[in-house]
């Protein structure tokens, strides 16, 4: 048990250490983090958002984001698999019923695993979701549908299935990993965050019991912060990308990079262009982990009290962070070849796997609409949209 959030930051930061030296021989051979995830469920971490009231540390946004952003700086794609974790947690923190919320926190601080079967392939857009939620008469459920991306269901316990039932309206149906009729593939091949297993589940008339379906529409009706939280948790991986990235550019050029024949000195890391360059790429750095920080005290400001005005702060907020930090992530990884050199580029070495990890998880969802929002907040006061993606 976490007890606070001191104790979550300092379990964090001792398990980025832990992760750090095997991250690249995992992404290389695409060997799955099962001990490592099951390290870090075994301290607690993943139970650091259950209520005060319900037995958990019930840490603040800021403390989770910084969780993120340490283990992304160290594995960006361990990082990643507890993403849809929290989110879910909070789902239950929302709309779930007390009855609810006593069984599942419980699993939760027992050490249970949430993964997600969320988005779908070939559909029209990202909230075209046809997966359905029926009634069975016997007042349960049976769910049918096929869920692409599903960070964290080959690792779960429990799978969050995002449903529409019969009057098409958005619900949570948690589904135990072993339940008949369902199945998880690990089909993701992705060029980054290689060892998400974020495959394929497919539903074949799953049984769910009333007690385990949360009315998640209702979340959309007033104000809310589940978007805020769950794109700050993505924003906080792509500041740890940069973070890791460019932690690895400072070693290789102190260590291994030759000086430019032109610049006079004896060493890469004294000559002053190289200086220059290294100072540009921490000003971002700096920027991203500012943008987050702020973010992050946005949403615990609004979490204290919550209405239209203080949520549409908070959204906006994220949304700067996560459109910043993805830019940076992406610069700061390509920029790694630029100070380092040829011998960078040596597939052995596996450096490029911090690009192709940004790259990747910033395709979640576009910031050139993140921006949007932003100018229209800024220039029109008009608030961000309920949908949950900001």
């Amino acid at each position: 048990m976490i007890r606070d959030d001191a104790e979550a930051l300092r379990t964090a930061a001792r398990l980025a250490e832990e992760f750090r030296p095997g991250a690249s021989g995992r992404d290389a051979r695409r060997e799955l983090p099962r001990a490592e995830l099951d390290r870090l469920t075994a301290t607690g971490l993943l139970a650091v958002t259950v209520p005060a009231g319900h037995g958990g540390a019930d840490v603040c946004a800021a403390t989770l984001a910084e969780v993120f952003r340490l283990l992304a700086s160290a594995d960006a794609s361990l990082a990643q698999i507890p993403q849809s974790h929290f989110a879910y947690v909070n789902v239950l923190r929302q709309q779930g019923s007390p009855e609810q919320q006593a069984f599942f926190f419980a699993e939760v601080l027992a050490g249970r695993r949430f993964g997600n079967a969320q988005s779908e392939a070939g559909t029209k857009h990202l909230q075209d979701i046809r997966t359905r939620l029926v009634a069975a008469g016997d007042g349960s459920y049976l769910l049918t549908g096929v869920k692409n991306y599903s960070t964290g269901a080959l690792f779960a316990d429990w799978i969050p299935v995002l449903a529409r039932a019969e009057d098409d309206l958005l619900h949570v149906a948690y589904v135990p990993a072993d339940a008949p009729g369902l199945t998880v593939t690990d089909d993701w091949d992705g060029m980054g965050q290689r060892t998400t297993a974020s495959g394929t589940v497919r539903l074949d008339s799953v049984r769910v019991p009333a007690a385990h379906v949360v009315p998640h529409h209702l979340t959309f009706t007033g104000p809310q912060l589940h978007g805020a939280i769950a794109q700050l948790l993505h924003a906080a991986i792509d500041a740890g990308i940069a973070a890791g990235a460019l932690a690895e550019a400072v070693e290789f050029v102190t260590t291994r990079s030759r000086p430019w024949f032109e610049s006079g000195y004896d060493t890469a890391a004294e000559d002053p262009l190289l200086i220059q360059r290294f100072g540009e790429l921490e000003l971002r750095h700096r920027a991203a982990d500012a943008l987050l920080a702020a973010a992050a005290r946005a949403v615990d400001a609004a979490r204290a009290g919550l209405d239209d005005d203080s949520a549409a702060e908070a959204s906006i907020a994220v949304a700067a962070a996560k459109a910043y930090a993805g830019s940076a992530a992406l610069e700061i990884a390509d920029a790694l070849f630029e100070v380092s050199g040829t011998r960078a580029a040596l597939d052995s070495l596996n450096l490029h796997r911090h690009w192709r990890d940004a790259r990747t998880h910033t395709l979640h969802d576009p910031a050139r609409w993140k921006i949007q929002h932003i100018g229209r907040y800024v220039l029109n006061g008009t608030r961000p949209p309920r949908h949950g993606l900001l």
